[in-house]
């Protein structure tokens, strides 16, 4: 391995060539906008920003590959290979190229700052966003209204030559005045100076390298501020052991499944599930075990399973990450798929029994820890009970000793399901089951609509914390939220029950009836809500005491109204009304 200097003009004309360029396992831009503007600062003021490995390339490419994002069109054959680097190279390619479409980064010079002297510049990144066919905000592209703000473009710093663009710019800057224009150039030549001049070293494999021995110094040399994940390395090593990209593998099944990235990012879910088909837990250490070919060779029926997790979810109204009580059992849905059998009344058996198992992960505490442990322990047991040899006592989660379904006083005690809480969530996924109506538009949540809901306090929160004189954890109880949409939500406010309902009873053609019927399909106890008024010009002695005897009521009823779903739900059966 050799060590040599880049000036950072030269990886520019390579990149621009297309003499350098990734290898198709390489993963995508992993940097944010703020280590963006930290490597040029690093650049600006001469400061290291780490050396790449790059790997020579004969007469063939030993690796598929891909040209840097943000490059052009490759006018000249490939030599080498960037194992890594890719972050800092194209950061620095893209922005110096103004090639970003949401940021362009300016250097920041205070008042009176002369970078020809002690004062180092910044460099800072602006949002952009796109209205009507217009870029916004107007002011980036406006020589003078940047520099009225003491920002000058960085892509006026890029290698190569573009001193009449300098000029152009610091003349609108500066509307044309000669002096001013002329300083303000020599300021913008000495920042290209410290661009030109900057070196990246890098460690160069021999062409004579072989492919496994640069995968593996890939894996153990990457030093970039974003290390390789186990999916990062696991994608290199599908690349070489059957020259498949994971990327693309992946890709195709997004658009098989649109809605699978809904519940979880898609790498981590695939190796998940190909573990478990391999009969090992769906964890970081597994995956280096994993065969390879295999995955790819099986990679039909992993989409398939994929999908089929989908459609489960979706017939038990769980529709994205947002509301999924656990991650934990998406690998084993997808996974159990491979074992489901073909005849009809066997196919509905273990359709119940996967709607148990379900609600039991969203229900109890089974996978609260150890979670890919756990999972696989079960996995193994409802692969075994669906295929026809084994039952329901094979499959821990179903040890009711160890993990009991909640109890009235459990779902009480669940908080605000916008938390990560398993039981708060699963609290509301059991509502969401039932139907989940809008209180005023009567419309279902569906996938479409879901992220239009938002957390409604059937009690108001004002209302409990002020004069009920609740404390916050109190109010924002499970069992005290439904998902309603933002304008009903605004259109209730912070009115008491009683009130409430009024308005809606008085604005449904229906009538009382209807609003009966919406509030059933959140397992809201119509009567009890029905009751719970108060005069707010009593004295605080009569009011508090009144809310909190009518939140108390409430809590314990739609408890016991949940209680029932729950343990229908639990022991595979769909709830009368569901």
């Amino acid at each position: 391995m050799n060590a040599s200097n880049r000036p950072l003009p030269e990886w520019f004309n390579r990149i621009e060539a297309g003499q350098i360029r990734l290898p198709r396992f390489q993963r995508f831009e992993a940097w944010t906008h703020n280590e963006v503007a930290g490597v040029l600062e690093a650049v600006l003021r001469g400061l290291p920003v780490g050396a790449t490995l790059t790997l020579d390339v004969g007469d063939s490419e030993p690796f598929v590959s891909r040209v840097m994002e943000g490059a052009p069109v490759p006018v000249e054959r490939c030599n080498e290979h960037l194992l890594d680097g890719q972050q800092r190279l194209t950061a620095l390619w893209r922005s110096l190229n103004d090639n970003y479409p949401d940021r362009t980064y300016f250097v920041h010079l205070p008042d009176g700052a002369d970078p020809r002297e002690d004062a180092q510049p910044s460099v800072m990144g602006v949002p952009r966003w796109m209205r009507q066919d217009v870029r916004y905000p107007l002011w980036v592209d406006d020589p003078h209204g940047a520099f009225s703000r003491g920002l000058v473009p960085v892509r006026l710093l890029r290698p190569g030559d573009v001193y009449r663009e300098i000029m152009t710019w610091c003349d609108a800057a500066t509307r044309d005045d000669l002096t001013a224009s002329k300083e303000l150039q020599r300021t913008i030549l000495e920042l290209r100076d410290r661009v030109r001049s900057y070196n990246i070293p890098y460690l160069a494999l021999p062409v004579t390298t072989p492919k496994d021995v640069a995968l593996e110094v890939f894996i153990k040399m990457n030093t970039s501020a974003v290390r390789l994940t186990a999916f990062d390395i696991v994608v290199a090593q599908l690349e070489e052991a059957t020259g498949q990209s994971l990327h693309d593998l992946v890709s195709t099944l997004q658009m098989r499944v649109p809605d699978a990235p809904a519940y979880r990012d898609l790498g981590n879910w695939v190796l998940d599930t190909a573990a478990l088909r391999e009969d090992r837990p769906p964890a970081q250490a597994s995956y280096a075990r994993l065969d390879l070919s295999r995955l790819e060779s099986e990679w039909d029926e992993l989409v398939e399973g994929i999908a089929w997790a989908v459609s489960v979810l979706e017939d038990e109204r769980v529709f994205d990450a947002e509301r999924l009580p656990s991650t934990a059992v998406l690998p084993v849905l997808a996974a159990l798929h491979g074992w489901l059998p073909a005849d009809p009344d066997a196919l509905g058996n273990a359709r119940a029994l996967v709607r148990a198992y379900l609600w039991r992960a969203f229900l109890t505490a089974r996978y609260e820890q150890a979670a890919s442990t756990r999972s696989f322990q079960d996995f193994r047991g409802l692969r075994d009970a669906v295929a026809g040899s084994g039952t329901t006592e094979t499959i821990p989660i179903f040890d009711e000793d160890q993990f009991p379904l909640p109890s009235a006083a459990d779902l009480r005690a669940a908080r605000w399901p916008k938390n990560r809480d398993t039981l708060g969530r699963g609290v509301l996924a059991v509502a969401l089951r039932a139907g989940a109506r809008d209180l005023a538009d009567d419309g279902v949540v569906t996938r479409q609509t879901i992220r239009k809901r938002e957390y409604h306090h059937v009690f108001p929160n004002s209302v409990l914390t002020g004069v009920g004189q609740l404390s916050p954890a109190e109010s924002f109880r499970a069992l005290n939220c439904v998902l309603i949409t933002w304008r009903t939500n605004r259109r209730i406010g912070a009115k008491p029950p009683l009130e409430y309902l009024k308005d809606r009873i008085e604005a449904s053609s229906l009538g009382e009836q209807a609003l009966r019927d919406r509030l059933a399909s959140h397992l809201v106890p119509f009567a009890v809500l029905a009751d719970a008024g108060w005069d707010p010009a009593a004295p605080p002695e009569v009011v508090t005491p009144t809310i909190q005897k009518h939140y108390e009521q409430f809590l314990d009823a739609r408890a016991e109204l949940l209680l029932t779903h729950v343990e229908q739900l639990c022991r595979g059966l769909v709830p009368t009304g569901s």
